[in-house]
């Protein structure tokens, strides 16, 4: 942090329940010069990664189905959000955790995956940063039925989907989480099945 333009005043913090939720005081310049104070709350859950696994010989994807609280709280019928398999960081490096995630939500064992960007996904309000991967998979790289972890409440259903499938279930507003809209688009245009 050490962008002239910004002072912080103070931080306090406003709930550690499960992550971390902080109200920032602080002043920032504007382009005349002029200082102004401001007051933002951040929500601090850790960073995160995203995979998509696909099959270009099938021609398919992997995706995964779980119930997701925020989403039903903001009319989301059922709460059930399909998406690329995904989990925090905690203490390992991003790619060692979509490594960890792939085989404990999907049950496939994969090798090599290709980190393709970092993007802030709602960057006004919190400060996770998602690091994105692609990888191959086929049948042979599957070693269980994924589906989560007990101890971590997950009950995640693992879904084999035609790619082309997956494009229109988009366009439907079947798929609307965003790191996975943002996977698939990347996949059609940089043509990996």
């Amino acid at each position: 942090m050490n962008n002239p333009k910004v002072k912080i005043i103070a931080i306090k913090n406003l709930s550690k329940a499960h992550y971390k939720l902080d109200k920032v005081d602080f002043e920032y310049q504007i382009k005349k010069g002029n200082w102004q104070t401001q007051s933002r709350e951040c929500y601090d859950r850790g960073d995160g990664a995203a995979i998509l696994l696909y099959n270009p010989t099938k021609k398919t994807v992997i995706l995964t189905k779980q119930f997701r609280m925020p989403s039903y709280l903001n009319r989301n019928q059922t709460g059930m959000m399909i998406e690329v398999c995904a989990g925090l960081l905690d203490e390992d490096n991003p790619e060692a955790c979509i490594i960890k995630e792939a085989e404990e939500e999907t049950g496939f064992k994969i090798k090599n995956p290709k980190k393709i960007f970092e993007l802030y996904s709602t960057p006004g309000a919190v400060t996770e940063k998602i690091h994105y991967f692609v990888a191959e998979y086929n049948d042979q790289m599957k070693i269980s039925d994924g589906g989560g972890l007990e101890e971590e409440h997950e009950e995640i259903e693992v879904l084999e989907i035609y790619f082309e499938t997956a494009l229109t279930m988009i366009s439907k507003g079947e798929i609307n989480d965003a790191k996975t809209v943002v996977l698939l688009q990347y996949a059609k245009l940089n043509h990996l099945v």
